[in-house]
């Protein structure tokens, strides 16, 4: 079983966004592969992007909360399927608040649907808890609903692809998939397994399993479409002198020219180092400067950092005031 995610960030259930932000970046910084060398690092890791990706997201929080790891499993409109049900079937169940709608223990029962006067689970959800549905004075095959659950993936799992595999919890017990993700998917791609969404009734085919990508939350890339964002730090000479230097990639590291002169905020851009793409134009990565200077000074970087002050005419206020007029 998946453990809970609002004790994989280490958080209560109230807690509000900038806690749950707080608390995913500590364990990311401590966690992440290229700081942690620990083998159980990359799967925390992994863990709290995860719990991070639904937690911060304020509808799928919603139904994680009402439906704990069964939460992939439930359609977007639940809600306004819910309460079509209750109208169709005249009213509530249970004598509970709200309409008699709850969940046991995250996804253990439905109390107040099915049974009669209740409202039928299978028919709202179209079999996505694991019933094989009732007909109802149905004649002939029909066939089964198509299905969604979240394939969260990390900005190096999206760049390379490859082959994943991923069991869904649910009420009939869990199922393992393997899916092929394509090099380069983006948020939102969905990924179809033909055949294994909703069981048909009467005979009818099953409907298909769409896996919908969410790139999660990285503490270095930024991911917009197919571009990459990242920052790149630079010493004050290398920014006014010039260099060439590293800079990461989801693929591996690289390097860049560093025009002389350039100054925090400059992007620089490498044409088709972004996510790539099987049909067309591959996106780019924009390195973003931000210069940094050594937190102590030696006698010697304070005598000639004074030396450069001295003899220096440039005013970086002075600077910016005239690049603010001209634009």
């Amino acid at each position: 079983m998946a453990r809970d995610y609002y004790e994989v960030l280490g958080v209560s259930r109230d807690a509000g966004s900038d806690e749950l932000q707080q608390a995913y970046r500590r364990l990311a910084r401590a966690n992440h592969p290229d700081v942690n060398k620990d083998p159980a690092a990359e799967e925390r890791f992994k863990e709290a992007n995860e719990a991070y990706s639904v937690l911060s997201d304020p509808e799928q929080r919603k139904r994680y909360d009402r439906f704990g790891e069964n939460y992939r499993q439930v359609p977007e409109d639940w809600e306004e399927r819910v309460g079509a049900g209750r109208a169709r079937s005249g009213g509530s169940r249970g004598g509970r608040p709200g309409g008699g709608y709850a969940s046991e223990g995250y996804g253990g029962g439905f109390e107040g649907f099915g049974g009669a006067g209740g409202v039928d689970i299978e028919d709202l959800f179209g079999g996505i808890f694991g019933g094989g549905g009732r007909a109802r004075g149905r004649s002939g095959p029909v066939a089964g609903a198509d299905q969604e659950a979240e394939l969260p993936l990390t900005v190096e799992e999206a760049y390379r692809g490859g082959r994943r595999s991923i069991t869904l919890e649910g009420t009939a017990g869990p199922r393992s998939y393997t899916v092929t993700i394509p090099r380069g998917v983006t948020d939102g791609q969905r990924i179809r397994l033909s055949g294994e969404g909703g069981r048909g009734i009467n005979g009818g085919e099953r409907g298909d399993l769409y896996f919908v990508v969410r790139i999660l939350p990285h503490p270095r890339f930024r991911v917009q479409g197919r571009d990459i964002y990242v920052d790149l730090p630079l010493a004050p000479w290398e920014a006014a002198l010039g260099a060439t230097v590293p800079v990461p990639t989801p693929g591996g590291e690289t390097k860049v020219t560093v025009p002389p002169g350039t100054s925090t905020g400059r992007r620089l851009r490498l044409r088709g180092e972004g996510m790539p793409n099987p049909k067309g134009k591959p996106g780019d990565l924009y390195a973003e400067a931000k210069i940094m200077v050594p937190p102590r000074l030696t006698d010697r970087e304070r005598e000639l950092f004074t030396e450069l002050a001295a003899v220096s005419s440039f005013d970086p206020r002075r600077e910016a005031a005239t690049k603010g007029a001209e634009r």
